[in-house]
């Protein structure tokens, strides 16, 4: 990343209530930025976004990306330079509890998205996040390449392949020349302070921590390219800074996973957690039947690897004790914003 690139920037990030979105908000004001969010009121209580109080650091508008009005009128507003489109329903669970919401948030979402960058000329750079979850499952232990073929199995997969494909078609027929530059970012299974989110694993292990209580978990042998959430994070400004030189000479897709030693079963995870918590915290396996997910699932970064100078900068484990040390923090009574600010400027000086 490059802090000189961002000072100043006016950067519009849809999802910014979100986990992620509220991460990469955190860094882009703590780079310079004027960041603004176009997003619902955070999709869980408690929120990292109101915890760590980042309406102090974002001009944010409550608004639906399912309103094309609505995101048009806040990317006129805005006069974004970069957009971030993050918004989404980002759980598998459920989209299987609410399809229709899904592919309408998903899909339509970005549909709305780049309508809106299609009438806003100062706009230079749209990172469209979609999901490792993107490709079809195949089956295979090697890791999915950009070119692979897309597909998926449940509603949130096939909806993030159609988001792929949505972008695909708005580059081409309507910025083919760069302007703006439109690529998309697929990241792994991410981990970090402030996931609060139903149905996935580093919140349902700490909550049930902090109770005194086992974690339960469903799926202990489903394999997932785990990495804490700085390090894609630090992907999208990259890729983004080089969309910003490029135009439309820059590859349309990249992949930002960990390293392979990063690449473990959710039972190694929720191990790790538990070693890290202390207080002989431990965990148990649901036995019951559960919906189909990917038994296995790894990313092939070696892209941006070599074209973009990007990696990973926490190893595993590194990464499980930050998410963790954030939780027993703030779960103990701590202030959310100084564990989260501490975390973001270890990592940008890792970074530099």
């Amino acid at each position: 990343m490059t802090p000189e690139f961002w000072r100043g920037r006016t950067v519009l990030v849809t999802g910014v209530t979100g986990f992620k979105g509220s991460w990469l908000a955190l860094l882009l004001a703590q780079m310079g930025a004027k960041v603004a969010g176009y997003s619902l009121p955070p999709p869980t209580r408690p929120s990292l976004f109101e915890r760590a109080r980042l309406g102090d650091d974002v001009d944010w508008t409550d608004g639906d990306v399912r309103s094309v009005g609505g995101v048009v009128e806040a990317v006129r507003r805005v006069r974004p330079e970069v957009v971030f489109h993050l918004a989404a329903q980002p759980i598998v669970r459920l989209s299987y509890e609410q399809p229709v919401q899904t592919f309408d948030t998903n899909v339509m979402g970005t549909v709305h998205l780049l309508e809106a960058v299609r009438r806003s000329p100062a706009t230079r750079v749209v990172v469209v996040v979609t999901s490792d979850k993107c490709y079809e499952d195949t089956g295979s232990s090697a890791g999915y390449r950009e070119d692979d073929r897309l597909g998926g199995y449940d509603p949130y997969a096939t909806s993030k392949a159609c988001a792929e494909l949505v972008t695909s078609a708005y580059r081409r027929s309507f910025f083919a020349l760069g302007a703006p530059a439109v690529v998309t970012a697929r990241a792994g299974n991410v981990i970090g302070g402030g996931d609060w989110a139903r149905d996935r694993l580093v919140p349902d292990v700490v909550t049930a921590l902090a109770a005194n209580q086992p974690a339960v978990i469903r799926n202990p042998l489903c394999i997932r390219p785990w990495q804490h959430v700085l390090d894609p994070l630090a992907g999208y400004l990259l890729v983004a800074e080089r969309a910003w030189e490029a135009g439309g000479a820059i590859d349309p897709a990249w992949n930002f996973g960990p390293n392979p030693e990063s690449e473990q079963p959710v039972s190694r995870v929720a191990a790790e957690i538990c070693r890290f918590w202390g207080d002989n915290a431990r965990w148990q396996h649901d036995p019951s039947e559960q919906p189909h997910e990917t038994l296995r699932l790894t990313l092939d970064s070696g892209k941006a690897r070599k074209q973009l100078g990007w990696k990973p900068r926490l190893p595993y484990e590194q990464a499980v004790e930050w998410t963790t040390r954030w939780y027993r923090i703030v779960l103990g009574g701590g202030d959310a914003r100084l564990p989260t600010l501490r975390q973001v400027q270890e990592f940008m000086e890792l970074a530099s």
